[in-house]
């Protein structure tokens, strides 16, 4: 039995011992300097990703509260993944920081709410998963400790995340007041879809809205990622987002699958929105972290295109697209984070005649961008292209249509990057940067596989065969 339990919470228990490390580092940071442990932290990280590999099965404990199945381990290997490169971007951001330990511990904990969240099969695991993902990341947003901006996103997180967490603890209350259960496969067996189930349904849907920044919940946003440190927006636009996309679906395929005619309706209306109004607003913006945040509410929008379809196929293509987009949009947090840490500058205007003095980080971030719009041969086109097609192998051809106008148009505020760097001219361009060895791994990490992600066909099937639709 203890065997067992150590195998099926391997991947929890190993951030937990990660997490007492970093807390033996606060404790003797006296007698130690904090940055000499960077290196030791980001190898504990390194070892936590390749233990995800190894020695995994499947099974659940505490009577079907926590579940592990291969998609499940596989999840939570990405988010592994997307905090060890997380960690190896902040180096230059955390070297002279005095709280470098909790930044670490807070990081953590978001990532064990995030993994018990993802093998809830319960609604009170999930709830708590929930919060112990989110608090701790509102404090991340905070990290800033010396600029008002930073102050204002921990406050607006917390207080939208309250929101958004009240009414999906609400919409679990009405759950459980209509079946009896909070164990997702019972509450399957007890729906019969009356009014008040209906609405219980709109709570749950309204609370993971609010967490995927799908509009018209996204407000928070943009103020959030522009406040936080970089490497803070980075984590929070992709693992965080992740870890709620996948347990989204395990909610609509596999608990509220009998209400189907519902959420599609929902997510057709919501993708439309999400997908205009974050590209409307991306075009606007001059601070970069701003950009990518309504950047990233647009692909919010493509991802619920292809979860629309209720199939196998939707389920694999938003994880082979979640895939593809850590790569991508964390290499460009990455060049973002070495260039507003070097030199402080964060306005696209800033980019002008960047490629002058700075020609290796602008091919890096020229193809983060081109992965981001979905521009051939770079994997974002591929992971585009299945979303959609997944989309309209159930008919969804006025939505597919939607969104592949609007992907096209997507191209024209990448672009406008692309050409600040190589094309305007400035005179005085940034100056050249010298990237320190972590950050130039974890952007050689993201280059690498937004080119290769998309040729290797078999992630894809891989991903397939995991996935199990409605």
């Amino acid at each position: 039995m203890l065997n067992e339990f150590v195998i099926l919470m391997k991947q929890e228990l190993l951030l937990c011992i990660i997490l007492f490390i970093t807390l033996i580092l606060k404790i003797s940071e006296n007698e130690n300097n904090p940055k000499n442990w960077i290196g030791i932290i980001n190898g504990l990280l390194l070892i936590n990703f390749l233990a995800g590999f190894f020695l995994s099965t499947t099974g659940e404990l505490f009577n079907g509260m926590f579940k592990v199945s291969e998609l499940i381990i596989f999840e939570k290997n990405i988010l592994n993944l997307g905090l060890l490169i997380v960690s190896l971007m902040a180096q230059p951001y955390l070297k002279n920081h005095k709280h470098l330990p909790e930044f670490y511990m807070l990081l953590l904990s978001t990532l064990i709410g995030m993994f018990f969240m993802i093998s809830s099969g319960n609604l009170l695991m999930f709830y708590v998963g929930l919060e112990l993902s989110t608090i701790p990341m509102a404090a991340l947003a905070n990290f800033n400790l010396n600029k008002a901006n930073s102050s204002e996103a921990g406050m607006k997180m917390i207080l939208s995340s309250a929101f958004s967490s009240a009414l999906l603890l609400m919409g679990v209350s009405f759950i459980y007041g209509t079946t009896g259960t909070f164990n997702f496969t019972q509450i399957t067996a007890s729906l019969d879809n009356n009014a008040l189930q209906v609405f219980a349904f709109v709570l749950l849907f309204t609370g993971f809205a609010f967490k995927l920044s799908v509009v018209p919940f996204h407000f928070w946003t943009a103020d959030v990622y522009e406040g936080a440190p970089v490497p803070v927006a980075a984590y929070l636009s992709v693992v965080s987002k992740a870890a709620v996309a996948f347990v989204f679906v395990t909610v609509l395929y596999k608990v509220f699958g009998t209400m189907a005619n519902l959420w599609y309706v929902l997510l057709f209306l919501t993708s439309v929105l999400t997908i205009g109004i974050g590209n409307i607003f991306a075009v606007r913006q001059e601070n970069i972290k701003r950009f990518l945040a309504f950047s990233s509410i647009a692909q919010v929008g493509f991802i619920l295109v292809g979860i629309s379809s209720g199939t196998k196929a939707g389920e694999a293509s938003m994880i082979y697209f979640l895939l593809i987009y850590l790569f991508s949009n964390l290499g460009a947090f990455a060049v973002v984070n070495v260039v507003s840490t070097m030199s402080g500058k964060e306005n696209i205007s800033d980019y002008k005649g960047f490629y002058k003095t700075n020609p290796a980080l602008s091919w890096f971030l020229t193809i983060a961008l081109f992965s981001l719009a979905g521009v051939p041969p770079t994997a974002g086109f591929f992971g585009k292209l299945f979303l959609l097609t997944s989309g309209a192998s159930t008919g969804n051809y006025l939505l597919v249509g939607f969104a592949a106008i609007n992907m096209i148009i997507s191209m024209y505020y990448y672009l406008r990057i692309v050409k600040a760097i190589f094309m305007d001219e400035n005179a005085m361009p940034i100056a050249s940067i010298k990237t320190e060895i972590l950050p130039r791994i974890a952007i050689i990490i993201c280059i690498v596989g937004i080119l290769a992600t998309g040729f290797m066909g078999s992630v894809y099937n891989y991903i397939y065969l995991l996935s199990s639709g409605i």
